[in-house]
């Protein structure tokens, strides 16, 4: 069933991702729970800023033509699906230094896992005001992080000294991943791909 470790990533981490190093799954499989998962964010995101508007401080809240957060949206789902997996190809290609040999599922299945509550916070912008949703995405981050620190020396076969040192550095490629993501947004925006704002 997709998404049925999710429930032990929260209760029990440790155990799940014994579970899931000894019962590996097909790479439809955590395919699957990918589109499933990042459709939480995307869908969540469409609605607050077409429906409900965003309240950024005092003032009126900001909405967008349904046009284009439909672009958005899509432009935002294919981003985080992309970004999976180009996390789950650095996992795997920066395994040979630290005496890993994962196959690519197994590297998927981490960064699959991992970015799971990441995707899963998106929906706090049913309620959508800054601050609310800033703590939110921090908590998720932070949760995340701890997944990986936890699952690295589990799923990639290594003593905890080394996974820490490669958890570290899935870490930092992640926030190089996210930061090219945000570059290549204000790129898109400059050049004329940007939002239409609604009364």
């Amino acid at each position: 069933m997709i998404l049925n470790h999710l429930w032990g990533l929260y209760a029990h981490p440790r155990d799940e991702w014994q579970t899931i190093e000894k019962r590996h799954e097909s790479l439809m499989y955590s395919l699957m729970h990918i589109l499933v998962v990042a459709l939480i964010p995307t869908i969540c995101g469409y609605y607050a800023t077409a429906h409900i508007g965003w309240t950024i401080g005092v003032g009126e809240p900001i909405k967008i033509s349904k046009g284009s957060a439909q672009l958005m949206a899509i432009a935002m789902y294919c981003a985080l699906v992309i970004g999976v997996f180009t996390l789950a190809y650095l996992i795997q290609w920066m395994a040979k230094t630290f005496d890993s040999k994962p196959s690519f599922v197994q590297s998927l299945e981490l960064a699959a896992y991992t970015a799971t509550p990441m995707l899963m916070v998106g929906i706090s912008a049913l309620f959508p005001v800054l601050w609310f949703v800033a703590l939110a995405g921090l908590a998720a981050t932070a949760y995340s992080v701890y997944l990986l620190y936890s699952g690295v020396p589990i799923m990639m076969n290594i003593p905890e000294e080394k996974g820490f040192a490669y958890s570290s550095s899935v870490v930092t490629c992640g926030l190089v991943l996210l930061v090219a993501m945000m570059a290549v947004s204000a790129v898109m925006w400059t050049m004329g791909f940007g939002p239409e704002y609604v009364p």
